[in-house]
Protein backbone atom coordinates (compact mmCIF):
# COMPACT_ATOMS: atom_id res chain seq x y z
CA UNK A 1 0.00 0.00 0.00
CA UNK A 2 1.40 2.98 -0.88
CA UNK A 3 1.44 6.28 1.03
CA UNK A 4 -1.77 7.85 -1.13
CA UNK A 5 -4.00 5.01 -0.65
CA UNK A 6 -2.59 4.78 3.40
CA UNK A 7 -3.85 8.75 3.66
CA UNK A 8 -6.81 7.87 1.62
CA UNK A 9 -7.54 5.09 4.05
CA UNK A 10 -7.20 6.66 7.06
CA UNK A 11 -9.89 9.30 5.84
CA UNK A 12 -12.56 6.43 5.08
CA UNK A 13 -12.37 6.20 9.17
CA UNK A 14 -11.58 9.45 10.32
CA UNK A 15 -8.39 8.82 11.54
CA UNK A 16 -4.78 10.92 11.06
CA UNK A 17 -1.36 8.97 10.55
CA UNK A 18 -0.23 7.88 13.61
CA UNK A 19 3.18 9.73 14.84
CA UNK A 20 4.47 6.18 15.51
CA UNK A 21 2.56 2.74 15.53
CA UNK A 22 2.33 2.28 19.27
CA UNK A 23 -0.62 0.57 21.26
CA UNK A 24 -2.62 3.78 21.67
CA UNK A 25 -3.05 4.76 18.24
CA UNK A 26 -3.29 0.72 17.75
CA UNK A 27 -6.28 0.98 19.67
CA UNK A 28 -7.45 4.39 18.36
CA UNK A 29 -7.49 2.92 14.81
CA UNK A 30 -9.55 -0.52 15.81
CA UNK A 31 -12.53 1.83 17.30
CA UNK A 32 -12.88 4.16 14.35
CA UNK A 33 -12.96 0.99 12.00
CA UNK A 34 -15.35 -0.16 13.36
CA UNK A 35 -17.65 2.90 13.99
CA UNK A 36 -17.54 3.20 9.83
CA UNK A 37 -16.77 0.28 8.05
CA UNK A 38 -19.84 -2.14 8.25
CA UNK A 39 -20.07 -5.74 9.04
CA UNK A 40 -21.91 -7.01 6.19
CA UNK A 41 -22.58 -9.96 3.25
CA UNK A 42 -24.21 -8.17 0.69
CA UNK A 43 -21.57 -9.49 -1.87
CA UNK A 44 -23.11 -12.62 -1.16
CA UNK A 45 -26.71 -11.49 -2.11
CA UNK A 46 -25.83 -9.16 -4.96
CA UNK A 47 -23.72 -11.98 -6.59
CA UNK A 48 -20.87 -10.02 -6.10
CA UNK A 49 -16.94 -12.23 -6.06
CA UNK A 50 -14.70 -11.88 -3.05
CA UNK A 51 -11.40 -11.64 -4.18
CA UNK A 52 -8.44 -12.16 -0.97
CA UNK A 53 -6.09 -9.78 -2.53
CA UNK A 54 -5.12 -6.83 -0.24
CA UNK A 55 -5.62 -4.63 -3.25
CA UNK A 56 -8.71 -5.64 -4.42
CA UNK A 57 -10.15 -5.56 -0.62
CA UNK A 58 -8.83 -2.38 0.34
CA UNK A 59 -10.82 -0.95 -3.17
CA UNK A 60 -13.76 -2.37 -1.62
CA UNK A 61 -13.59 -0.65 1.47
CA UNK A 62 -11.87 3.04 0.60
CA UNK A 63 -13.21 2.93 -2.84
CA UNK A 64 -16.14 1.40 -2.81
CA UNK A 65 -17.04 2.85 1.05
CA UNK A 66 -18.38 -0.98 1.21
CA UNK A 67 -17.40 -3.56 4.24
CA UNK A 68 -17.26 -6.53 3.99
CA UNK A 69 -16.96 -9.83 6.32
CA UNK A 70 -14.29 -11.00 8.50
CA UNK A 71 -11.63 -12.03 5.47
CA UNK A 72 -12.60 -8.63 3.79
CA UNK A 73 -12.41 -6.17 6.81
CA UNK A 74 -9.62 -7.78 8.73
CA UNK A 75 -7.32 -8.61 5.14
CA UNK A 76 -7.87 -4.69 4.53
CA UNK A 77 -7.41 -3.41 7.94
CA UNK A 78 -4.32 -5.55 8.08
CA UNK A 79 -2.78 -3.86 4.80
CA UNK A 80 -3.44 -0.79 6.34
CA UNK A 81 -1.58 -1.68 9.60
CA UNK A 82 1.52 -2.99 7.58
CA UNK A 83 1.09 0.31 6.01
CA UNK A 84 1.62 1.96 9.01
CA UNK A 85 4.91 0.35 10.10
CA UNK A 86 2.96 -2.55 12.62
CA UNK A 87 4.01 -6.16 12.77
CA UNK A 88 0.99 -7.76 11.39
CA UNK A 89 -0.01 -11.65 11.50
CA UNK A 90 -3.03 -13.25 10.17
CA UNK A 91 -4.33 -16.09 12.06
CA UNK A 92 -7.49 -18.90 11.23
CA UNK A 93 -9.90 -19.16 14.18
CA UNK A 94 -12.93 -21.74 14.00
CA UNK A 95 -15.73 -20.03 15.49
CA UNK A 96 -17.54 -22.33 18.88
CA UNK A 97 -21.22 -22.38 19.68
CA UNK A 98 -23.73 -25.26 20.72
CA UNK A 99 -22.82 -27.28 17.90
CA UNK A 100 -18.91 -28.92 17.12
CA UNK A 101 -16.44 -26.08 16.22
CA UNK A 102 -16.51 -24.63 12.60
CA UNK A 103 -14.74 -25.20 9.82
CA UNK A 104 -11.26 -24.75 8.96
CA UNK A 105 -10.08 -21.12 8.53
CA UNK A 106 -14.18 -19.99 9.41
CA UNK A 107 -12.78 -16.98 10.97
CA UNK A 108 -9.60 -14.25 10.14
CA UNK A 109 -8.07 -12.67 13.09
CA UNK A 110 -4.92 -10.45 12.83
CA UNK A 111 -1.92 -10.85 15.71
CA UNK A 112 -0.22 -6.94 15.85
CA UNK A 113 2.57 -7.40 18.08
CA UNK A 114 1.23 -8.74 21.62
CA UNK A 115 -2.45 -7.65 20.52
CA UNK A 116 -5.41 -9.91 18.61
CA UNK A 117 -7.10 -7.27 16.68
CA UNK A 118 -10.03 -8.13 15.04
CA UNK A 119 -12.58 -5.40 13.37
CA UNK A 120 -14.21 -8.46 11.57
CA UNK A 121 -16.52 -10.30 13.68
CA UNK A 122 -19.39 -8.02 13.91
CA UNK A 123 -20.50 -7.38 17.87
CA UNK A 124 -17.53 -8.34 19.37
CA UNK A 125 -14.34 -6.40 21.30
CA UNK A 126 -14.21 -2.77 20.48
CA UNK A 127 -10.52 -2.26 21.69
CA UNK A 128 -7.78 -4.86 20.47
CA UNK A 129 -7.32 -7.92 23.42
CA UNK A 130 -4.04 -8.29 25.05
CA UNK A 131 -3.07 -12.10 22.83
CA UNK A 132 -0.52 -13.09 25.94
CA UNK A 133 -3.03 -11.85 29.33
CA UNK A 134 -4.84 -15.03 30.57
CA UNK A 135 -7.02 -12.99 33.37
CA UNK A 136 -10.27 -11.16 32.61
CA UNK A 137 -9.78 -8.26 30.18
CA UNK A 138 -12.62 -5.60 30.80
CA UNK A 139 -13.86 -3.73 27.20
CA UNK A 140 -17.21 -2.11 26.63
CA UNK A 141 -18.38 -4.96 24.55
CA UNK A 142 -18.21 -7.75 27.49
CA UNK A 143 -15.45 -9.27 29.83
CA UNK A 144 -13.04 -11.00 27.37
CA UNK A 145 -10.84 -14.13 28.71
CA UNK A 146 -8.46 -15.72 26.43
CA UNK A 147 -6.99 -19.16 27.34
CA UNK A 148 -5.17 -22.08 26.52
CA UNK A 149 -6.59 -25.09 24.90
CA UNK A 150 -4.63 -28.99 25.53
CA UNK A 151 -3.66 -28.73 21.67
CA UNK A 152 -1.89 -25.67 21.89
CA UNK A 153 -4.61 -23.33 20.70
CA UNK A 154 -6.20 -20.28 22.00
CA UNK A 155 -10.10 -20.08 23.17
CA UNK A 156 -11.44 -16.62 22.93
CA UNK A 157 -14.23 -16.20 25.89
CA UNK A 158 -16.71 -13.21 26.06
CA UNK A 159 -18.66 -13.32 29.44
CA UNK A 160 -17.75 -17.20 30.04
CA UNK A 161 -18.80 -17.96 26.34
CA UNK A 162 -16.48 -19.13 24.13
CA UNK A 163 -16.69 -17.55 20.57
CA UNK A 164 -14.04 -18.94 18.68
CA UNK A 165 -10.77 -21.21 18.75
CA UNK A 166 -7.83 -19.01 17.74
CA UNK A 167 -4.64 -20.90 15.89
CA UNK A 168 -1.38 -19.41 16.57
CA UNK A 169 0.43 -20.32 13.37
CA UNK A 170 0.71 -17.70 10.99
CA UNK A 171 -1.38 -17.60 8.01
CA UNK A 172 -1.90 -15.36 4.84
CA UNK A 173 -4.54 -14.50 2.66
CA UNK A 174 -4.55 -17.43 0.30
CA UNK A 175 -5.11 -19.77 2.96
CA UNK A 176 -8.33 -18.40 3.34
CA UNK A 177 -9.94 -19.17 -0.39
CA UNK A 178 -11.57 -22.23 1.06
CA UNK A 179 -13.36 -21.57 3.56
CA UNK A 180 -14.63 -17.98 2.09
CA UNK A 181 -15.70 -19.90 -0.39
CA UNK A 182 -18.05 -22.02 1.72
CA UNK A 183 -19.53 -19.00 3.27
CA UNK A 184 -20.87 -17.31 0.11
CA UNK A 185 -21.67 -20.61 -0.94
CA UNK A 186 -22.29 -23.39 0.89
CA UNK A 187 -26.52 -23.97 2.61
CA UNK A 188 -24.45 -24.85 6.33
CA UNK A 189 -23.27 -21.31 6.20
CA UNK A 190 -25.34 -18.72 8.17
CA UNK A 191 -24.10 -16.00 5.59
CA UNK A 192 -25.89 -17.49 2.57
CA UNK A 193 -28.94 -17.68 4.49
CA UNK A 194 -29.22 -14.18 6.04
CA UNK A 195 -28.40 -10.13 4.99
CA UNK A 196 -26.70 -7.77 7.45
CA UNK A 197 -25.27 -4.78 7.24
CA UNK A 198 -24.34 -3.72 11.29
CA UNK A 199 -22.13 -0.46 12.49
CA UNK A 200 -20.46 -0.15 16.24
CA UNK A 201 -21.89 3.28 16.87
CA UNK A 202 -21.01 6.18 19.86
CA UNK A 203 -24.23 4.52 22.29
CA UNK A 204 -24.78 1.17 21.04
CA UNK A 205 -25.30 -0.59 17.32
CA UNK A 206 -27.07 -0.47 14.10
CA UNK A 207 -28.10 -3.22 12.01
CA UNK A 208 -29.74 -3.62 8.83
CA UNK A 209 -31.12 -7.02 8.23
CA UNK A 210 -33.02 -7.72 5.32
CA UNK A 211 -35.61 -5.27 5.63
CA UNK A 212 -35.47 -4.37 9.42
CA UNK A 213 -33.72 -1.68 11.02
CA UNK A 214 -32.50 -2.10 14.66
CA UNK A 215 -31.34 0.32 16.69
CA UNK A 216 -29.53 -0.17 20.21
CA UNK A 217 -29.02 2.29 22.32
CA UNK A 218 -27.43 2.20 25.51
CA UNK A 219 -28.94 -1.49 25.78
CA UNK A 220 -32.37 -0.70 24.87
CA UNK A 221 -33.25 -2.37 21.47
CA UNK A 222 -35.67 -0.85 19.03
CA UNK A 223 -36.91 -2.68 15.37
CA UNK A 224 -38.56 -0.55 12.71
CA UNK A 225 -39.63 -2.69 9.87
CA UNK A 226 -39.08 -0.71 6.36
CA UNK A 227 -41.28 -0.46 3.65
CA UNK A 228 -40.51 -0.25 -0.68
CA UNK A 229 -37.02 -0.83 -1.78
CA UNK A 230 -36.68 3.12 -1.16
CA UNK A 231 -36.77 2.99 2.06
CA UNK A 232 -34.12 -0.15 2.25
CA UNK A 233 -31.59 1.85 0.21
CA UNK A 234 -32.25 4.82 1.99
CA UNK A 235 -31.22 3.29 5.12
CA UNK A 236 -28.34 1.69 3.64
CA UNK A 237 -26.83 4.75 2.58
CA UNK A 238 -27.74 6.97 5.89
CA UNK A 239 -26.62 4.75 8.33
CA UNK A 240 -23.75 2.93 6.90
CA UNK A 241 -22.47 5.04 4.01
CA UNK A 242 -23.41 2.41 1.29
CA UNK A 243 -24.65 3.33 -2.06
CA UNK A 244 -26.84 0.64 -4.09
CA UNK A 245 -28.35 0.27 -7.41
CA UNK A 246 -30.53 -2.77 -6.13
CA UNK A 247 -31.59 -3.99 -2.49
CA UNK A 248 -30.68 -7.29 -2.06
CA UNK A 249 -32.58 -10.21 -1.44
CA UNK A 250 -31.17 -13.82 0.11
CA UNK A 251 -30.19 -15.93 -2.20
CA UNK A 252 -30.73 -19.47 -1.34
CA UNK A 253 -27.90 -22.07 -2.51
Amino acid sequence: MDETRMKAYLARIGADAPARPDDGALRDLHLRHLRTVPFENLAVHLGEDIVLDEDALVAKVVDRRRGGFCYELNGAFGALLSALGYDVTHLAARVLGDDDPGIPYDHLALRVGPWLVDVGFGDHTHHPLRIDERGDQEDPGGIFRIVETADGDLDVLRDGRPVYRLETRPRTLRDFAAGCWWHRTSPGSHFTGSLVCSLLTETGRITLSGRTLTRTVDGERRKERLGDDAQVLAAYRAHFGVELDRVPEVRTP
